[in-house]
């Protein structure tokens, strides 16, 4: 896996984990990798999976049967959906915004932008 710099590997683990839940590659109640076996398949320490479950345990995605392993929430697609949503709007859409002001681009102009790309998006399915 390609580590970025400007985020702490077990937080990109653990979105990354949070992806394989949402494309179905681990299912709701199912079991996921072990803790060893995820930091093989990663290419990093084992204590820094362990970070990582420990993050998204404390997040209701994930839970942990002592002695047989971790597994998935009931409702963890809905929760990691909704978790995303919120920092999406709070963090990544409230930048963009600042932009468009600091840039002077009109508001029609986005919402033009926005359903042009709605458009062609809904043509490529």
């Amino acid at each position: 896996m390609n580590f970025k710099e400007s985020k702490s590997i077990y937080l990109q683990i653990a979105d990354r984990i949070c992806d394989e839940i949402l494309s179905g590659q681990y299912a709701e109640e199912s079991r996921i990798p072990s803790v060893r076996d995820y930091a093989s398949i990663v290419e990093v320490n084992a204590n820094t999976v362990m970070r990582s479950y420990d993050y998204l345990q404390s997040r209701n995605v994930i839970y942990n049967k002592r002695g047989i392993g971790y597994f998935v929430a009931g409702g963890a697609r809905d929760l990691i959906l909704s978790l995303r949503r919120d920092v999406f709007m709070r963090e990544e859409l409230e930048a963009f915004f600042r932009q468009v002001r600091t840039l002077g681009i009109p508001m029609d102009e986005i919402v033009g932008m926005y359903k042009e790309f709605c458009k062609k998006s809904n043509e490529e399915k």
